[in-house]
């Protein structure tokens, strides 16, 4: 359909669209060089994704190396295109930091886009807090006092504050900390690929898994899950980008290209290497696999790259956290304070501020509980986005797209299907105490929303309008 032929509720709809991407993006110059370019970028969005291939170990030990290999063959043509197809599209229509919030309010109005902003920030913020422990973890295999106690408290809490700094000093450090941090976490797998190849026997990929190890296929799934999800939340941080409607579909792609090949080239390597004891095939089991293939320095490089692949997942966690906030802010969701930026880094201190708070706040706690509903709020967020998705191709179809999935309603409406099984999957197999928490921080966005919009009939707070 052609702009003459749009429809009136979508002309009607154009200019309220301009004032939207007008308000969501921070008033800097396009010259500005603290604007995100497209290297960082990609790797901001590649430790939103990965990080690298820590943690894909529990699918060999689940399904065995022929699963393990195929799943991630596989599953990214059937999750992470789809999803990263969908942010593509969607940040480039509404290059805001509201990001996935903008979309559902545009899709279905302001109640849902406050949800959906509920939904993504407690998930992220509470994700957000794992991090640091798993530093301390680490931490503590070379110095043991970090184990428990006071010891461990502080170090958690000393390593929050720091990591959180270096997000308050501005997101083109943080971007260009992940490329560095990206590259040499990346590097001990490339190396131990390279010295694997002579020692490669293509028949162990083909291994099903050892005789009497049962098949975990709930740990396999939510493991390619995992792993390879959460594409969309760089779209926060759509606002920052230099030229965000050319680079935005670019970092995607390249991020996907990164983050696939991370994942298999490494898992072939050490499959194929190494001869099969599949009950060890844990997180963790890389650095094993590493030092048998070239020796202890190789192990000790991986744990190292472990440590800095954590600290660049908490910091592109964080960024985009706290600039939901500040992008929710400017669509009038928050009060206008949340939008205050550092005037020393234009960055969102407030919004780094309370994100560190919540994130420390759950790292004290027994959260295994908690996490788990951080999961199932960003499984509902996501059934929504892809909702708000195929409804913004219904309501507005007229609506300049500069990047625009090559396909026909019906063909979309089956792109987001497949992935929502999963999704609906994830939602089936939690347990009583994960749909209570989840209803009741469900129930807490809710009377959020509630609560900002009497706070904007009172004059409580100075809210931007739109």
């Amino acid at each position: 359909m052609s702009a003459s032929e749009s429809s009136p509720s979508s002309q009607i709809s154009q200019p309220l669209l301009d004032q939207q991407e007008t308000e969501s993006q921070p008033q800097i110059s396009p010259q500005n060089p603290k604007k995100l370019a497209l290297l960082p970028l990609v790797f901001l969005i590649y430790f939103e994704v990965s990080g690298g291939p820590y943690g894909e170990e529990s699918a060999v030990g689940a399904a065995g190396p022929l699963f393990a290999i195929l799943g991630f063959l596989i599953f990214p043509f059937i999750w992470s295109i789809p999803e990263a197809l969908v942010t593509a599209e969607l940040s480039t229509t509404f290059p805001g930091n509201g990001g996935f919030v903008i979309w559902a309010h545009q899709a279905f109005g302001p109640f849902w886009g406050s949800l959906m902003g509920s939904w993504k920030f407690l998930s992220g913020v509470i994700n957000l807090a794992s991090y640091p422990i798993l530093c301390v973890d680490y931490l503590k295999l070379v110095i043991p006092i970090f184990a428990s106690g006071l010891p461990r408290f502080f170090a958690t809490f000393i390593s929050t504050l720091v990591l959180s700094f270096l997000n308050y000093s501005g997101l083109s450090i943080v971007g260009y900390t992940a490329v560095g941090l990206g590259i040499v976490s990346l590097c001990p797998f490339i190396l131990m690929s390279l010295i694997a190849i002579p020692k490669i026997h293509p028949s162990r990929w083909i291994s099903l898994g050892e005789k009497g190890v049962k098949k975990d296929w709930t740990l396999f799934i939510n493991t390619l899950f995992w792993n390879l999800n959460f594409w969309d939340n760089a779209s926060t941080l759509a606002g920052e980008v230099e030229q965000p409607q050319k680079l935005f579909p670019k970092a995607l792609f390249s991020a996907g290209i990164l983050t696939c090949l991370g994942y298999i080239i490494p898992l072939l390597a050490a499959t194929g290497a190494i001869p099969l004891d599949q009950e060890s095939w844990v997180d963790g089991y890389l650095a094993s696999a590493g030092e048998m293939i070239a020796g202890k320095w190789l192990k000790f490089w991986i744990e190292i790259g472990a440590v800095l692949s954590i600290i660049g997942l908490f910091e592109a966690q964080l960024s985009s956290s706290a600039y939901q906030l500040l992008g929710m802010a400017n669509l009038g969701f928050l009060p206008k304070i949340f939008g205050a930026r550092s005037k020393w880094f234009n960055t969102p201190w407030l919004g780094i501020l309370i994100s560190t708070v919540i994130a420390l706040v759950v790292s004290f706690l027994d959260f295994t509980d908690i996490i788990s509903s951080a999961n199932f709020l960003y499984s509902l967020g996501m059934l929504l986005e892809f909702a708000s998705f195929i409804w913004l191709r219904v309501k507005f179809p007229a609506l300049k797209r500069p990047f625009k999935v090559p396909m026909g309603l019906l063909g979309l409406v089956v792109m987001c299907l497949i992935p929502s099984v999963f999704l609906v999957y994830v939602l089936a197999v939690g347990t009583k105490a994960v749909y209570l928490v989840s209803a009741l921080m469900t129930l807490f966005g809710v009377g959020w929303y509630f609560l900002m919009n009497l706070s904007k009939s009172k004059m409580w707070f100075e809210f931007n309008l739109g």
